[in-house]
């Protein structure tokens, strides 16, 4: 299967202040988001990209723009990646929602957290990441199991899709972090996903190209979570060049 680069939209104007935007209209980049997602053709420059997918809500489709433009791609809008419903949730400051109760049980107990009037946690990760996969073998058909596609989504979404590729019960989702314009990489395969990448906030991203088949046919560098096999390497990666 294809490999996809989850990146988090870049800092939005409700980030700034502190605001749950949830699905509400009108949210668009800040001023350090428009620079954030002004870099990520430079920081993707070395990854050749198949596709880039998107969910529907503004702030992702504008960080997605210079990519876009650069790569000369037209990103596909996926309903599912879009952001939690967070019912009547949306809009408010969070200063203002830490003394609702249900603010516990988010923290503590998130995969029974259901939104007043929006959607529950667990029904957002069932979502993502059925649409993940139905993209990821969408694009593995059409570009070849070795192709490497954007997805960009939201911070609680990408979190409970890294939760599912990890293994990890929803409940500890609150664990992970995923900052503005972040990137998280995962590699499906047929038993099990491969986590690359979680949070990288500008590193060196060549490193996920799946290595090239040899004059044998082997893969260069046996690393069983690049070549899309579903045995992990025993003893660890060994790396790139």
């Amino acid at each position: 299967m294809a490999t996809v680069i989850l990146l988090r939209h870049a800092r939005s104007t409700a980030n700034g202040a502190a605001v749950l935007a949830g699905r509400q209209p009108g949210v668009a980049l800040d001023d350090t988001g428009v620079e954030q997602a002004a870099t990520l053709p430079g920081r993707l420059a070395e990854v050749p990209l198949a596709a880039l997918v998107t969910s529907p809500l503004e702030r992702c489709q504008q960080t997605l723009q210079p990519l876009a433009a650069a790569r000369g791609l037209t990103p596909v809008v996926e309903p599912e990646l879009a952001e939690v419903d967070y019912g009547d949730w949306t809009g408010k400051a969070l200063k203002e929602l830490v003394d609702e109760p249900l603010w516990r049980v988010v923290q503590q107990h998130p995969s029974a957290a259901v939104f007043p009037a929006g959607e529950g946690l667990a029904a957002v990760q069932a979502r993502a990441v059925a649409a993940l996969r139905a993209q990821d073998a969408r694009i593995s058909a059409e570009h070849g199991p070795d192709s490497v596609w954007v997805a960009c989504s939201h911070g609680d979404v990408i979190k409970a899709v890294l939760a599912d590729a990890l293994g990890a019960h929803l409940d500890s989702f609150q664990r992970i972090v995923v900052d503005p314009c972040s990137v998280s990489v995962v590699r499906y395969t047929e038993t099990r996903p491969f986590v690359l990448r979680i949070n990288d906030n500008g590193g060196d991203l060549s490193g996920l190209v799946p290595p090239k088949p040899s004059s044998d046919g082997a893969q260069e560098g046996a690393d069983a979570a690049r070549t899309g096999e579903s045995d992990a390497v025993i003893g660890g990666t060994t790396g790139t060049a």
